[in-house]
């Protein structure tokens, strides 16, 4: 190796690299802030409009654009015609290049960007040198990420500056991911899938964004990918505990998106593989955290929970020492969290950056063989305002406020799913049971052994009944009110046992299946 071409954004590990490849000889071209650092090192550089005979343009938008970089660069060593082109135009060959690329996706995550400053962080010539140094990867070598300088140090200096064929080749790769990874980001700012929901093609393109140790089981390997230009619970700011498994972050973006829910209100939620087992609302986060874990302290034991405000000190006491696996809220008072992290193998995630209220139109997707089932998000209840009562029997104004909270946590419920609700706090649970008498069953079951008096309580069905036996378990059990979507053909006949068991029924008009 006789020559480099360096042309970083960032500086991270450059002046250990360019000092492995001046002690073994290696002349250096660069330019801009990567020639100054340099220079500023005592390493030897040319500058790349020195070189080349040409300046820079346009406010540095020209640097490297030329043929005497890219004619080194592309230059086949075991190509006569070339070496003698290469002869004839003055032109040196360059054997590596080492170019990182200007963080348009990091300047587009910021709030209010417009597309005029967008577009001065597209990289021309950065990318341009990346393809070409891929292209002829057989005799140029190119680094894309400082995380890979140490390594390629070490194997360039075993080998008395040389690099390995092996070595170069996944070099490319990782290159061609890179521009990939790149243009694609910069389609996708500008709307290159165009304004449908659904277009005709969908690239995706994802990074590692996390170590995990294992997957849902021991005997799984996995690991954590981020959609490259969004944020994700991956960028979550971590305080304490343990490092995150597969399944915390499932069940920490279960609770994430049921708090969501209750943006605005005092509210905690608690969950388990999945399911809420617990959700109140109070006056205070203690309360409603005391509200949510009384649900089911069983269930909650090693669980998740979530709350919608900062956590402060008064809450952080009662938590305690309780066994819960993480922990989320938007902030925590400093002695709080001192407080909730005397239990040290518990996880502690704020999600100032990820609490906002769910956005009609985003849309998820959950991988399929051989492809993805892709929707938009459940994103509402129900409006009030629209719900049919059905029955002679009408809600009293309590029972509206227990009926679309209940259905909140339907929503967010394994189906079927059927929720018992009084005062805003959850009595019973009925989950992801194949026949929804059998959730009904579950969830008085449930609220029974917790001790709570359903008298006058709410239920909520994530879908329609089919027939009326679901009624008249929850009539017996003192449950005073049903809201469910409505929607079968047997509706007349459930609103003709509404009536005769003397119960509030009414119908949303909205099913929330959850798969």
């Amino acid at each position: 190796m006789k020559r480099a071409l360096i042309s970083v954004y960032d500086k991270k590990g450059l002046l250990d690299l360019a000092h492995a490849l001046h002690r073994k000889g290696v002349k250096i071209l660069s330019s801009g802030g990567t020639a100054k650092a340099l220079r500023k090192a005592d390493i030897p550089v040319t500058d790349v409009s020195k070189y080349t005979g040409a300046p820079e343009m346009f406010d540095g938008r020209v640097k490297t654009l030329h043929p005497k970089i890219h004619g080194g660069i592309l230059f086949r060593r075991d190509n006569k015609n070339d070496s003698e082109e290469l002869r004839k135009n003055n032109i040196l060959p360059i054997d590596l290049v080492v170019v990182n690329l200007y963080p348009f996706e990091k300047v587009v995550k910021q709030k209010g960007i417009s597309e005029d400053r967008a577009v001065e962080f597209i990289d021309i010539g950065g990318i341009s040198l990346i393809r070409a140094a891929a292209k002829n990867y057989k005799f140029t070598s190119v680094l894309v990420d400082p995380e890979d300088y140490p390594k390629f140090i070490q194997e360039f200096e075993e080998r008395n500056g040389s690099i390995s064929d092996a070595k170069r080749h996944n070099l490319m790769i990782k290159a061609f991911e890179r521009s990939s990874h790149y243009d694609w980001a910069i389609s996708r700012f500008f709307g290159g899938e165009g304004d449908e929901k659904f277009p005709y093609r969908m690239k995706m393109i994802f990074e590692r964004a996390y170590p995990l140790r294992y997957g849902e089981n021991p005997h799984q390997r996995a690991t954590a990918y981020r959609l490259v230009g969004q944020r994700s619970l991956f960028d979550a700011r971590i305080y304490s505990g343990k490092a995150m498994s597969y399944n915390n972050f499932l069940d920490a973006d279960s609770a994430l998106h049921l708090i969501r829910e209750f943006y605005g209100k005092t509210a905690c939620v608690i969950l388990k593989h999945n399911n809420p087992c617990g959700v109140a609302f109070a006056k205070t986060l203690k309360g409603a955290f005391e509200r949510a874990l009384a649900t089911d302290p069983l269930s909650a034991f090693g669980g998740i929970m979530a709350f919608s405000q900062r956590l402060d000190v008064q809450t952080a006491n009662s938590i305690g020492n309780k066994f819960l696996e993480v922990v989320l809220a938007p902030g925590y008072e400093p002695e709080a969290l001192e407080i909730l992290k005397r239990k040290p193998s518990r996880r502690i995630l704020d999600i100032t950056d990820f609490f906002f209220p769910v956005h009609p139109g985003d849309v998820t997707f959950r991988h399929i063989s051989g492809g993805m089932l892709y929707q938009h998000e459940d994103p509402s209840i129900y409006d009030l305002r629209t719900a049919q009562v059905m029955t002679r029997k009408k809600p009293k104004d309590e029972n509206w406020r227990d009926m679309h909270f209940a259905m909140a946590v339907a929503k967010h419920t394994k189906s079927n799913a059927v929720i018992i609700s009084k005062n805003e706090q959850i009595l019973g649970i009925g989950a992801g049971q194949m026949s929804r008498i059998d959730s009904t069953k579950i969830a008085i079951r449930k609220a029974k052994a917790n001790k709570f008096n359903l008298k006058g309580s709410v239920a909520a069905s994530d879908a329609f009944l089919p027939f009326p036996d679901t009624l008249e378990e929850l009539a017996a059990a003192g449950v005073g009110v049903l809201v469910q979507p409505g929607g079968s053909i047997k509706d007349e006949e459930v609103i003709s046992a509404a009536d005769r068991l003397g119960m509030v029924m009414a119908f949303t008009g909205i099913r929330h299946f959850k798969h």
